[in-house]
């Protein structure tokens, strides 16, 4: 079992930014996917109130409880400030899904001890 397969196994509490209230989008479909095989889905979107049930937060340092894993699904461009905030909120994993690259970033996740897997 390799270092991200460890992780995902260990993480229980995924924030995901960008989960959309739409059914039909990604961040919505994988999110209920992770949430149906138990883990604890916290949605970080400012433009809704909740999603799949949970209460959305506006940033992930307004999610009042510990995030094992931070899964972005924005544009590439809008990653930065996120990785910032996963590491002040002291984050152990950061998935940037299919198409989101930030090497600037991962490679700050990286130096800050966050396991990052970017574009998969």
């Amino acid at each position: 079992m390799d270092v991200v397969d460890v992780q995902l196994r260990e993480s229980k509490t995924i924030a995901v930014v960008g989960l959309s209230p739409n059914p039909e989008r990604d961040s919505h479909r994988v999110s209920r996917y992770m949430q149906q095989q138990g883990y604890r889905i916290i949605p970080v979107n400012p433009m809704t109130e909740e999603v799949l049930g949970e209460k959305s937060y506006p940033d992930l340092t307004s999610v009042p409880e510990p995030i094992d894993m931070v899964d972005i699904f924005r544009r590439s461009e809008l990653v930065a400030p996120v990785v910032d905030e996963a590491i002040e909120v002291g984050a152990k994993f950061i998935w940037m899904q299919d198409g989101v690259v930030d090497e600037a970033s991962a490679a700050k996740a990286e130096e800050a001890g966050i396991l990052v897997v970017m574009d998969n």
